[in-house]
């Protein structure tokens, strides 16, 4: 990711249809100021979805990483064996 285009808040309202262009042309945020201090960021939807899933992946890797490092692990057989029991018991609901 890129320096972010900066724009002030006035922008927003109109020039929008300029501002998304960036947003989706570029992938990059589009920083909205007001007095010109840095205040909003503007990014596709796309973009957003995207952030998000990797920061859900981010905070799956540091649970685990803090599983493995207190000790709360189990053999990979009896994991799987455990995985597949509750699904079945899933489906039998």
């Amino acid at each position: 990711m890129g320096i972010a285009t900066i724009r002030p808040s006035a922008d927003l309202r109109n020039h929008y249809n300029d501002i998304s262009k960036i947003c989706h042309e570029t992938r990059e945020t589009v920083v909205i100021t007001v007095n010109g201090r840095e205040d909003t960021a503007v990014l596709s939807f796309h973009e957003y979805q995207q952030m998000r899933a990797e920061l859900e992946l981010l905070r799956t890797l540091a649970e685990a990483e803090e599983d493995v490092t207190a000790g709360r692990v189990a053999p990979m057989k009896e994991s799987f064996t455990t995985l597949k029991a509750s699904i079945r018991e899933e489906y039998k609901k």
